[in-house]
């Protein structure tokens, strides 16, 4: 197996002497000749720990920064495309890098399967949308060139690239035919971490994903910060650093990586009370905290949008199951409950027969909203029976115990249970 990486950068050095250490043969190219020729002498452009180590271990013996390009782009069965995608002066990712370093490598004629990997940071949908569509054009006079696609994002720490390449806490690749993911498996199989395979807009996700939590969580310490400055008398740092002795940090009883997943929104008495109050106080002390009110205005979006995507799939006079009432399983607290505003919003919308049920929660369901007219059902089966569609509000162990009884209904999973 023998690999292409094009940009030497923080992710491609990194990624090529990490391939390079397993042993496989393994090429570096990069448009910059002062950094190619720095390397050359061993010498690493940047801080990074390790790397001048492996580089002075690995070269000319499976790292390789003087190979002819074309000689090396014959040989390779994975091109791994390391290049920038800078932020165009409109905020979207500038490709014009990572399509330039495609053309260089589809000017090289081979007949040899090949796999183009896209390393480099780029927006969910950039390869089915931009880059498939892209090399189609250009192997459309090229019948012979055959290449497959992937996404392979990287979650690397500057400062720790080394460190985080060769250990990894998971490998994701985006990848849609057998023959590149044969490839990729064989690649990555020495690195004994699991590896996830998912479609191509999946993979890119992921990295948005991982990268816009680390931002928004930097923004919200931060405006939480100008909330008590507006305020006055908060003793900011030694409130964080008691907030990060909150055992949900590390996992006992519920770890905060619960949190970080998606539903239908938060209730019970205490989150939008809360939230409310302080977004209040703040704005009474001269600040307007928008993470905070566009937090309020999610939890309220969040609720037509999931009635929209029923309203496309069940008819009015279709029968509605209901699976949960309280606002999250293992209480029977209903205050503030998002179920009980979904099935306003489908009443509203005009649909006629709704069931409900929950494991505990019918009686303190039924008491605080007494004018819903709704029939409750005090079976899981019967209710699966009764329905046409099932609606999963509350991710109760009982309803991920009887997949196979909900499924025999279309199911709109919106805590993502099953």
């Amino acid at each position: 197996m023998k690999i292409s990486i094009l940009g030497l950068g923080f992710v491609g050095l990194t990624t090529g002497l990490g391939f390079a250490k397993k042993g496989f043969k393994t090429y570096g190219f990069d448009v910059n000749e002062e950094r190619l020729n720095k390397l050359k002498n061993f010498v690493i452009p940047f801080h990074e720990p390790h790397l001048k180590e492996v580089l002075e271990e690995t070269h000319d013996k499976t790292f390789f920064l003087g190979e002819a390009f074309e000689t090396a782009i014959k040989e390779s069965d994975a091109i791994f495309l390391c290049v920038g995608t800078p932020e165009k002066s409109d905020g979207s990712a500038d490709l014009t890098y990572l399509l330039g370093a495609i053309d260089q490598v589809l000017a090289v004629d081979t007949g040899k399967f090949q796999v183009l990997i896209t390393k480099s940071t780029v927006p969910p949908s950039t390869v089915s949308t931009e880059v498939i569509p892209h090399v189609n054009s250009i192997l459309k006079d090229k019948p012979n060139r055959k290449v497959g696609f992937a996404s392979n994002p990287e979650f690397l720490r500057e400062g720790y690239c080394w460190e985080d390449f060769i250990q990894p806490d998971r490998v994701v690749i985006g990848v849609e035919d057998e023959s590149s993911k044969t490839i990729l498996d064989a690649i990555y199989r020495p690195f004994n971490a699991p590896i996830h395979y998912v479609n191509y807009n999946t993979a890119e996700y992921i990295k948005y994903l991982s990268n816009t939590l680390l931002s928004t969580m930097i923004s919200y310490a931060n405006e939480m910060s100008m909330i008590a400055g507006a305020i006055g008398d908060i003793q900011v740092k030694k409130a964080f650093q008691i907030l990060h002795e909150d055992k949900r940090w590390y996992g006992n009883p519920a770890g905060m990586k619960s949190y970080v997943y998606p539903g239908c929104g938060y209730g019970g008495y205490c989150l939008p009370k809360d939230t409310s109050a302080l977004v209040k106080i703040s704005e009474k002390n001269g600040f307007s905290p928008e993470i905070l009110k566009a937090n309020l205005k999610t939890n309220q979006d969040i609720k037509p949008f999931l009635v929209d995507q029923i309203e496309k799939r069940a008819s009015k006079n279709e029968a509605i199951g209901i699976l949960g009432l309280s606002f999250k399983p293992d209480s029977d607290d209903v205050r503030i409950t998002p179920p009980k505003e979904v099935i306003e919003i489908l009443l509203q919308r005009g649909f006629e027969t709704i069931y409900a049920y929950d494991p505990i929660a019918i009686d303190e369901f039924k008491t605080h909203y007494p004018t819903l007219k709704i029939e409750y059902i005090d079976d899981l089966e019967k209710i699966v029976e009764l329905s046409d569609h099932l609606v999963l509000l509350t991710g109760w162990k009982e309803f991920k115990d009887n997949k196979s009884l909900l499924e025999k209904k279309t199911v709109f999973d919106y805590r993502y249970a099953l």
